[in-house]
């Protein structure tokens, strides 16, 4: 009996001592460490957008312009632009113009930079949403209409659109939003690691800051010890 209580107290011991890992990782950091890396992180903030999320609104952009450049070319290549898009756009035909391939394209730039540039949304439901648009137009429009007969943009168009609008949705949900939450996270625990640092480390006291006793007057013991042999009585 007696060898298993101090046995309790030894595992209760080392479970304590285990329990508080963060204690001593936080001691070992060194806070000026810590500072600089909390103001790398602040002024990340101050920026108001990520780089992550600025190439995702690159792409965005270069999605719509190029979906533009091949309608152009689309419209160039069957006699002329100004004739063509009079065809297309005034005389508007879903089985044999793209100009609505064109307005899909502008309906994608229009809402994600609207959610993820200006209003700097961290879901995945606008890019959800314009994908799944783009996915349920262009698989219509490729059954009903008839752009396979009129050429290689029957085929470039369609197939070109689905695709960037994909690597967009891939793009925001592996790469935009996982990195802004890891970098958020680690913001947090520097942080806390920064305050518990400041509990632990002090720091150096400045020069105003030390205390210094009142300097004691010079020859103060000769003084008390002269009064003492002037008040003794003369025998």
């Amino acid at each position: 009996m007696m060898n298993r209580v101090p046995g309790d107290a030894e595992n209760a011991h080392s479970s304590s001592v285990e329990s508080c890992p963060s204690l001593r990782d936080v001691h070992s950091i060194n806070p000026a460490q810590l500072m600089a890396r909390i103001e790398s992180y602040e002024g990340r903030e101050k920026k108001g957008i990520s780089d992550v999320r600025r190439t995702f609104c690159l792409f965005v952009t270069f999605d719509l312009l190029f979906i533009t450049l091949l309608w152009i070319i689309e419209l160039n290549v069957k006699g002329g632009i100004e004739t063509t898009l009079e065809k297309e756009v005034l005389h508007y035909d879903y089985s044999s113009s793209y100009f609505d391939i064109f307005l899909l394209a502008v309906f994608r730039f229009k809402v994600l930079i609207l959610a993820y540039a200006m209003c700097r949304l961290r879901h995945w439901w606008a890019i959800a949403f314009t994908t799944a648009v783009t996915s349920a137009f262009l698989l219509a429009k490729v059954i009903i209409s008839q752009l396979f007969s009129q050429g290689a943009f029957g085929y470039v168009l369609p197939i070109i659109s689905f695709i960037l609008a994909w690597i967009e949705t891939w793009f925001l949900d592996f790469k935009v939003l996982p990195q802004e939450a890891e970098e958020e996270n680690r913001f947090l625990i520097a942080q806390d690691a920064s305050e518990r640092a400041a509990l632990l480390h002090p720091g150096v006291l400045s020069d105003g800051q030390f205390y210094s006793p009142p300097e004691s007057v010079a020859g103060s013991d000769e003084d008390s010890e002269e009064k003492q042999d002037s008040e003794k009585p003369i025998v």
